[in-house]
C-alpha cells in the first residue's frame, strides 16, 4: 500500500493568523514565444514573478507548484499574448479559488531587434530590456508594458561654451584681417586648432512604462520602442561605418538635450498614442562631466494613475 505523503499546506493551519497581499515565486526561468504587434512571434528567455494573494488568514500556505505548472504549460503549449496572459491569471485564481481572488505576474526579458545604421544601412542586433506585467483583481485585468531605450544626449550648455571657444580661436587666428580666404578658412576649420572644443555627451536611458488599453492584444513592444527613438532622434547604434558615425555626430549636434528636453519630447509623443491609457517615464543622463546623473521623471497625469 503506497505511503500517503504529508500535505502541510492543506492539513495544517497558520500558527499566526493573517491575510497576505502576495505569495508566490520570483526568478522563475522560462523560455517564451512573445506575440508583439507588427512582427513575427519570437522566443525570449524570461525571468518571471508569479503571485496570488492569500485572503484566508487561517490558511497555512498557497500551492506554488500549481502556479509553476500553469506557467510551464503556457510556455510549452502557447505564446505570451493579451489573451493567454489573462487566461493564465484566471487559472492562477481558479487553482486557489478557496483562498485567493487576486493574481499577479511579471515577465522580464531582453527583446532583440535588428536595427539599420543611419546611412550605410548595415544591420545589427540591439537588445531592449522589457517587462510585461499583469494583475487580475475583481474581474479586472490591468496590463503594463515597460521598456528601457538607450540613446545619446549632448549638453546644450556645453555646446554653447564650445562654440564660444571656437569663436574666440577664430578671432585670435584671423585678428586684424578684414577678409579671410575661403580655402584657408576651410582648412583651418578642419584642424584641431580650428575646433578647439567639443561639447560633452553621454549614453542615456529612457525608462518608459505604459498602461495598455483594453483593445490591445499583441503587445506593442516595437511600436513603443520606435516611438521613443523617433522622439529622441539619437538612438544608440549597432553596426556602424564612418558615414554612420558622422551622421550620428550630426544628429547629436542638431538635437541638443537637457534631461528636461528629452523628458518633454517623450511626454509629447506618448500623449499622441491612444493605445496607452497612462504612462510613466524616467530619463537618465549618465553625465560625462559629473560623477552624478541628471534625471527627469514625469507621467501622463491621469487621475488615480501613475505617480511620479
Amino acid at each position: 500500500m503506497p505511503t500517503v505523503m504529508p500535505d502541510v499546506a492543506n492539513q495544517t493551519q497558520a500558527q499566526t493568523e493573517g491575510a497576505l497581499d502576495w505569495v508566490g515565486m520570483s526568478n522563475i526561468e522560462v523560455p517564451l514565444m512573445v506575440a508583439a504587434a507588427g512582427v513575427p512571434e519570437r522566443p525570449v528567455a524570461a525571468k518571471v514573478e508569479a503571485f496570488v494573494n492569500l485572503k484566508n488568514p487561517k490558511t497555512k500556505g498557497i500551492h506554488m507548484s500549481r502556479l509553476y505548472l500553469l506557467l510551464d504549460k503556457m510556455s510549452t503549449e502557447g505564446e505570451l499574448s493579451h489573451d493567454t496572459l489573462k487566461q493564465l491569471l484566471n487559472d492562477f485564481i481558479e487553482s486557489h479559488k478557496d483562498i485567493s481572488d487576486q493574481a499577479f505576474i511579471k515577465f522580464d526579458f531582453d527583446y532583440h531587434l535588428r536595427r539599420k545604421s543611419l546611412i550605410s544601412k548595415k544591420q545589427g542586433w540591439k537588445a531592449y530590456p522589457v517587462s510585461l506585467t499583469g494583475r487580475y483583481d475583481a474581474g479586472q485585468l490591468k496590463l503594463e508594458l515597460s521598456v528601457d531605450v538607450p540613446y545619446s544626449s549632448t549638453c546644450p550648455c556645453s555646446a554653447a561654451l564650445a562654440r564660444q571657444l571656437i569663436q574666440d580661436a577664430f578671432s585670435e587666428k584671423f585678428a586684424g584681417q578684414e577678409q579671410v580666404d575661403a580655402s584657408i578658412l576651410h582648412e583651418w576649420l578642419g584642424s584641431t586648432e580650428g575646433i578647439v572644443a567639443t561639447p560633452h555627451s553621454q549614453r542615456s536611458v529612457a525608462e518608459v512604462k505604459v498602461a495598455l488599453s483594453d483593445s490591445v492584444n499583441d503587445f506593442p513592444i516595437v511600436e513603443l520602442i520606435d516611438a521613443i527613438e523617433g522622439a529622441l532622434k539619437t538612438p544608440v547604434q549597432a553596426a556602424v561605418k564612418r558615414e554612420d558615425e558622422q551622421e550620428f555626430a550630426r544628429l547629436n549636434g542638431q538635437n541638443l538635450m537637457f534631461c528636461e528636453d528629452a523628458s518633454r519630447r517623450l511626454q509629447h509623443q506618448l500623449n499622441q498614442m491612444s493605445n496607452f491609457r497612462d504612462f510613466w517615464l524616467r530619463v537618465n543622463h549618465y553625465e560625462s562631466l559629473h560623477a552624478h546623473d541628471a534625471v527627469s521623471v514625469t507621467t501622463k497625469g491621469v487621475p488615480g494613475g501613475y505617480s511620479a
